[in-house]
């Protein structure tokens, strides 16, 4: 059976697909199945010694000490070689987005922005630039990375 049947024959999954776009419309059904796929997207981290294969979701934020890249998620601290502009070019279409000259962060990871700190969902806090923050803000504010 294919999905156009499938849709077709089940009357539940219609039900539930047109009540969650009467509740959040079409933007809503579109940043969803945006945030599903993302989920399912992995950030690929090479060192010189190991291959890790980290869930996008998983990462709070990306800092940068001279070439050492420290990469927090949820299951802890990863390190490699690199630099910022590079990991920002494979991440910025997840929502990341360059909150000092340092670091990267998530903006589904952040929580809440007091004064030049961001408050990040593990309640870690991450100092922005100031020629940054407002682009910070704006992007939390919209719930997107642009």
């Amino acid at each position: 059976m294919d999905w156009n049947d499938e849709w077709k024959n089940d009357k539940d999954l219609k039900d539930r697909i047109l009540f969650f776009l009467q509740q959040y419309g079409k933007e809503g059904l579109e940043r969803a199945l945006e945030a599903y796929a993302d989920d399912r997207k992995a950030y690929i981290c090479k060192t010189r010694t190991a291959v890790f294969r980290i869930p996008i979701d998983d990462i709070f934020y990306l800092k940068i000490n001279r070439h050492l890249i420290s990469i927090c998620t949820t299951a802890g601290i990863y390190e490699k070689y690199g630099s910022l502009t590079d990991e920002m070019k494979q991440l910025s279409s997840y929502h990341f987005i360059r909150c000092s000259q340092s670091c990267i962060v998530s903006l589904r990871k952040i929580t809440g922005i007091q004064g030049s700190d961001i408050i990040l969902a593990n309640q870690e806090r991450i100092r922005m630039s100031r020629a940054l923050t407002p682009k910070v803000v704006a992007a939390f504010i919209m719930g997107r990375c642009g």
